[in-house]
């Protein structure tokens, strides 16, 4: 007896001294964490590791400097809802009729939602054992059926449909702009109230969106006041959704509803672009900035708690950006959001594991489906148990840099169709088949179809063999 428990002994005291020493740490004993972090409406020429100037965004492009960028990221659609199906399902949201954009009173609309027959990666990662959290936009139903606490899970803080204000539009501080269809004195233009803080513009041509109606801040199914700024608020909550759960697996998905309008920013972040001379693009540069200072709370928090090695961080957008509206910019790309060149779904697409997955940049065709694959991936789930359009993204772990690849890539919206294969893109907008080769014509500013016909013929017979394997919308 007196062996053994000499044995056992010299087990804990050498157990121990491993981890003193940092050979092997606490956060080695438990399975890996997956932070997912959307940005809302970011274009692919914003951030300063894809070649953004005007806008500083060192805790986003600490990701880039410490994991993989992808050049060539894409989403499923070029738009919020849709998009946001195909990324938490891994799957083509066509395959279950998720085609469209659900805004305003549709979301509350009972039948309209992220079907309850598809699988999400909260309900993968819940069932392995893992704590989930959503902190943000959610966009996915608007009713009971629908809400994240019922598709996976564990905790919601933030709202349930397109968007919200970040804050009250009279906060004392703050700047808003809004559009609208007239100014006070019934002309077109620009007017800014007598304080500043209110800018109306009739560029648009449109009101802006009554987003906060029948739309509350909410934790969990109960409406809540919240006094900071949004992005704070959202950052804070993930913050302490890390604190909680340091001690085991945990999958935190952060959706900020930064930089999609309504466009406000707070005062601090405004004078740190007091030389940009256009105050709308001062304020979506505030916005930006804003949002990264968030990402830097939530990497700082990691930190805090020695997760950083144990966390895989995933940061996209959910579309290209509106330029327009928001002054974001898709360069070099053609297009934003809400249509299928690729200004509209080509995403910065970030990847960082430190000591896990080695730097690099990968020219690689990825997609947001390939994040759920990847989650699957992650807690050794066989992938027999989980059929999708995805493809785990892990392997560049072992150095494979192709790990996701995939001959092509598909998008339907109504009239709108577009297929990448290898480096050609084929797209239609209601009308007739579009040619790119984008390995020298990114910015899609020559049409080739034609000159290679047979290649049209080629990429349009796979766009109508995927079509056919896709289902009708379940509205529109």
């Amino acid at each position: 007896m007196i062996p053994l428990l000499r044995l056992i002994f010299l087990l804990v005291v050498a157990w121990g001294s491993l981890v003193a020493s940092g050979i092997l740490s606490a956060a080695d004993t438990k399975r890996p964490n997956l932070v997912l972090i959307v940005a809302d409406d970011l274009g692919y020429g914003e951030l300063g590791c894809y070649g953004g100037e005007e806008i500083p965004t060192p805790h986003l492009d600490s990701l880039a400097a410490s994991g993989v960028r992808y050049t060539d990221g894409y989403v499923t659609a070029p738009f919020c809802a849709a998009s946001r199906a195909g990324l938490m399902t891994g799957q083509y949201q066509t395959r279950f009729g998720f085609e469209f954009n659900p805004i305003g009173a549709k979301n509350c609309q009972p039948d309209i939602g992220l079907p309850r027959s598809e699988p999400t990666i909260a309900e993968v990662l819940r069932d392995a054992g893992y704590a989930t959290g959503l902190v943000g936009k959610w966009h996915l139903g608007g009713t009971a059926e629908y809400h994240p606490q019922r598709r996976g899970f564990d905790e919601f803080f933030g709202f349930l449909h397109e968007g919200h204000y970040f804050v009250s539009p009279d906060t004392s501080g703050a700047t808003t702009w809004l559009r609208r269809k007239l100014l006070p004195d019934g002309s077109l233009g620009r007017w800014v109230s007598p304080s500043g803080r209110t800018i109306w513009s009739t560029h648009m041509g449109h009101n802006e969106p009554p987003y906060d109606t029948n739309n509350p801040l909410m934790r969990s199914s109960q409406p809540v006041d919240e006094s900071e700024h949004l992005t704070d608020a959202f950052s804070r909550e993930a913050c302490r959704f890390i604190a909680r759960h340091d001690s085991q697996p945990f999958f935190l998905c952060l959706t900020y509803n930064a930089v999609h309008s309504p466009l406000q920013a707070e005062a601090a972040y405004l004078q740190r672009f007091a030389s940009l001379d256009d105050i709308q693009r001062r304020i979506f540069a505030a916005m930006l900035s804003h949002l990264d200072d968030g990402v830097g709370r939530v990497l700082a928090a990691l930190d805090e708690y020695q997760l950083r090695s144990n966390t895989l961080v995933v940061f996209l957008s959910d579309n290209g950006g509106p330029t327009k509206e928001l002054t974001s910019s898709n360069r070099p790309l053609r297009g934003g959001k809400g249509n299928l060149y690729e200004g509209g779904i080509r995403v910065p697409f970030l990847l960082s594991w430190p000591g896990h997955i080695p730097v690099g940049v990968h020219s690689q065709p990825v997609s947001s489906l390939d994040v759920m694959a990847t989650a699957v991936d992650l807690v050794g789930k066989a992938q027999r148990d989980w059929q999708g359009d995805g493809k785990s993204l892990l392997p560049i772990a072992d150095g494979v840099a192709s790990s996701a690849s995939r001959a092509s890539l598909f998008w339907r919206v109504g009239q709108k169709h577009a297929v990448r294969h290898g480096d050609w893109k084929l797209i239609r907008n209601g009308g007739d088949w579009e040619l790119f080769d984008l390995a020298t014509d990114v910015s899609e500013s020559h049409d080739l179809a034609a000159d290679y016909p047979d290649r049209v013929d080629e990429l349009a017979g796979l766009w109508q063999d995927w079509s056919a394997e896709q289902i009708e919308p379940l509205w529109k």
